[in-house]
């Protein structure tokens, strides 16, 4: 048994995470975009700290943060994102560098301990330029074409905000196949299955896909006052019944992970008496299994032909965004339930990530895993998340373990 100088810093993980909630501060949480000053505040302060982990610090040319080792042995990478969604959570990535920093402080710094952990923190996982960009860059999945038509709700592209915040013309790192064992991350649940089981750690055994569509019906605009019901070609109700019509078909298909969202509905031209001639619908379907959503698309498909059959309104779906489903490596599976038993006295549980996270990405060139700390009332995504400080601390231990037992093979 190591002794306690081998073991997370409680009071130090607190500390550090209280310092990034004051970059940004909204209410009781942060309001950080990617490339924002809270969120280049927050990445500048990263880059200090990593020297004291016995790490190198490197800003990239995407706003990616890395710390690497020259000490000898196998190397784990491990981190999560700092930047957050607008007007939310101030756990929600931080938390997973937090954690990173503090296992690489305490085993770098170890003679005892095997190898040594190096830290990242992947810029704008949330998505204001697009999907996963930073570690999807180290992986090598994207292109300087895919930088410069990555663009931000306001419209400035992520080339500008480069520019804007200082590293347009910096080398974008790209992993070094082989070098670590493989990738750990940490995160909040997001969800009520911990807290409702009273447990303190969920073992991620995969990473949902998200598969994303635009669904487009065209009709024929016309006067609301004058254009009897019966010769009315509204795209606008057109779209509604289909969204009624996908919550009453798809369970039928889907499995007890399957989740779908309509998440924005715009009408054109969006006025109060005018017949809306086109409308357009965002929807989103989760799931780990990649043959659940193949059928749901079917389905999908199924229920557009036969819209455009009835003739009065036609129906395109376009997929734009397919993001495949991660299994979560077994050993690094192992390693968070194993020393789960020795710091959270065993009330952990294997489950499912039903929301999508930098692992995935770093899954597909090594292995990985993640691991999660309860969140209260399953609440993210909003300024009102929160982790209780008794299961952040818990949650560091384990994952300092973890780590330590990852590296020792």
């Amino acid at each position: 048994m190591a002794d306690n100088r081998s073991h997370a810093d409680g009071a130090r993980v607190l500390a550090d995470l209280n310092t990034l909630r004051g970059f940004g501060a909204y209410k009781t949480g942060v309001h950080k975009p990617t490339f924002s000053q809270p969120h280049m505040r927050s990445v500048e302060w990263l880059a200090r700290q990593l020297p004291e982990a016995a790490l190198t610090a490197t800003i990239d040319g995407i706003g990616n943060v890395l710390g690497t080792s020259s000490k000898p042995g196998p190397k784990l990478l491990a981190g999560s994102h700092l930047e957050s969604q607008n007007h939310a959570g101030w756990l929600d990535g931080p938390l997973g560098v937090v954690y990173a920093l503090e296992a690489a402080q305490i085993i770098n710094a170890d003679p005892n301990a095997n190898g040594a952990v190096e830290v990242a923190a992947w810029s704008d996982e949330e998505g204001h330029f697009g999907s996963f960009l930073g570690s999807r860059s180290y992986v090598g999945a994207v292109t300087e074409a895919d930088i410069d038509a990555a663009r931000d709700a306001s419209g400035r592209t992520m080339r500008q905000a480069l520019r804007d915040v200082g590293l347009a013309g910096r080398a974008r790192a790209k992993a070094e196949r082989g070098r670590h064992v493989g990738y750990l991350e940490a995160h909040i649940e997001q969800g009520r299955a911990l807290e409702s089981g009273g447990l303190c750690i969920g073992v991620v055994t995969s990473i949902v896909g998200i598969w994303q569509y635009r669904i487009t019906f065209s009709g024929e605009q016309n006067h609301a006052g004058t254009t009897r019901m019966a010769d009315r070609r509204d795209a606008g109700l057109a779209l509604a019944r289909f969204c009624v019509a996908i919550d009453e078909r798809l369970p039928a298909l889907s499995s007890p992970r399957s989740v779908w969202t309509t998440g924005r509905i715009t009408l054109d031209p969006g006025a109060p008496s005018i017949i809306p001639g086109r409308a357009e619908m965002l929807f989103q379907m989760r799931d780990d299994d990649a043959a659940v959503i193949a059928r749901l698309e079917d389905l999908l498909q199924g229920m557009a032909a036969e819209v455009n059959a009835q003739g009065r309104c036609s129906v395109a779906i376009e997929r734009i965004r397919t993001g495949a489903p991660a299994m979560m490596d077994a050993r690094f599976q192992d390693a968070i339930e194993a020393a789960s038993v020795q710091f959270a006295g065993g009330k952990s549980v294997r489950m499912p990530s039903a929301a999508g996270h930098d692992a995935q990405v770093l899954a597909t060139i090594m292995p990985a895993g993640m691991m999660f700390v309860p969140s209260i009332g399953g609440i993210s995504h909003h300024w009102t998340e929160n982790t209780a400080d008794a299961d952040i601390v818990t949650g560091a231990q384990v994952y300092v373990e973890a780590c330590r037992r990852l590296l020792a093979g």
